[in-house]
């Protein structure tokens, strides 16, 4: 196992740079006229995660690391919600729904 030099050797980064990427796949198919509304959330919320963890990670002190893993953790519950929103309004489809969930599902665990 390689040592951990910074935020971009941790897994839960990389996989949270996946998901943030999925969801702006996601919602480039979503409505026009919700690119100030859900789309901007969603958005918001996937940078968060992957910003979060770098930020907690670069702060060197397990106390702040676990602060902002709270709140990575607070952003991937509201992702969550926010597809499960976007799937019921029949903005995007239950596949691309379930791809986004499982990601989401990994990086809770």
């Amino acid at each position: 196992m390689q040592p951990i030099r910074d935020y971009k050797d941790l897994l839960v980064w990389r996989k949270s740079m996946e998901l943030a990427e999925k969801v702006y796949q996601l919602t480039q198919r979503f409505p026009t006229e919700e690119k100030f509304g859900i789309i901007s959330q969603m958005r918001r919320a996937a940078v968060s995660v992957p910003s979060n963890i770098a930020e907690g990670q670069a702060r060197n002190t397990t106390g702040e690391f676990i602060q902002f893993i709270s709140h990575a953790e607070g952003s991937l519950a509201e992702l969550d919600t926010q597809i499960r929103l976007s799937v019921s309004l029949d903005f995007c489809r239950q596949p691309d729904y379930v791809e986004a969930s499982d990601l989401i599902t990994e990086l809770q665990n």
